[in-house]
């Protein structure tokens, strides 16, 4: 477990497993809260936080708005609670950071956090591919091991309504079109790596922007992030066939759940601004 990220001892795995209708193993995780644990829910508001704008940036940015911290926070930076698209967005994006922070945190990947610091339009997701993670074998990386890997990861979020939705299959479904939109992914977190002065990130990014002269094995996975009021396993079995995906022998399958999830998303954007 990363000491950087406490919270993921929150996410425990179930032995027992979901199959898809291809015969293809689904892990799953529930997401258990701790809210007597102030350490570990202060150290993931911080790092929840931060992959909006960094701590050392806030004072800056807010000169000249007249804004709190928090208040700047809440109303120019993070998703709106009510507002637009502002609230599928915060799901949206919880989704994508806790599944970061699953293949981090569990999974011992690297996964730079750049995807959301300079956001255009706060009630929309940014484009391109949901989460990027790296391993690496070899220290040199201008010897660059084929046993090096690069992980794209598709989620998908139901955190209310009556009835589950087949989103482990529609993260399936998107998560094809990754092999057409890791390149430009891989330079937007390159540039921003680069924008924050993180000239060693910068060069493991590069290690992997050629794969044809600098191989590496490729894998993509799917998940699909339920409140436990619509978690239905049978559903996920029935509605989950990835016989058709390009990079079938290196996919990943996962499903995380949660009691009251969207509440809880709520509650941690609210502990992100107002500990800033």
């Amino acid at each position: 477990m990363s000491p950087q990220l406490p919270h993921v001892i929150w996410l425990k795995k179930k032995v027992k497993r979901l199959t898809s209708q291809c015969n293809r193993e689904i892990s799953v995780y529930e997401l258990k809260f701790d809210f007597n644990d102030t350490a570990a829910l202060n150290a993931w508001a911080k790092h929840f936080r931060e992959h909006y704008c960094l701590d050392s940036k806030i004072d800056k940015m807010r000169r000249g708005t007249n804004l709190s911290r928090a208040e700047y926070l809440t109303q120019l930076v993070f998703p709106d609670i009510t507002q637009d698209f502002g609230p599928a967005t915060r799901s949206g994006d919880f989704a994508e950071i806790l599944v970061s922070d699953l293949l981090e945190g569990l999974l011992n990947y690297w996964v730079p956090r750049t995807r959301y610091i300079s956001k255009m339009v706060r009630n929309e997701s940014p484009k391109g591919t949901d989460v990027i993670g790296f391993k690496i074998v070899s220290t040199d990386l201008d010897a660059p091991s084929k046993k090096d890997i690069l992980i794209s990861f598709e989620s998908k979020a139901q955190f209310s309504g009556k009835k589950a939705k087949p989103r482990l299959q529609d993260a399936i479904v998107d998560s094809k079109k990754d092999k057409f939109r890791i390149a430009e992914s891989l330079n937007a977190i390159k540039q921003r790596l680069d924008d924050q002065g993180k000239e060693e990130d910068v060069l493991k990014v590069e290690r992997f922007q050629d794969p044809l002269g600098r191989p590496y094995k490729l894998k993509t996975g799917a998940a699909a992030l339920f409140c436990k009021a619509v978690f239905d396993p049978a559903q996920i079995t029935s509605s989950t066939d990835a016989s058709g995906h390009d990079n079938a022998d290196n996919l990943s399958l996962i499903v995380i759940h949660g009691v009251e999830m969207m509440k809880f998303v709520h509650l941690l954007y609210e502990r992100a601004a107002s500990e800033a």
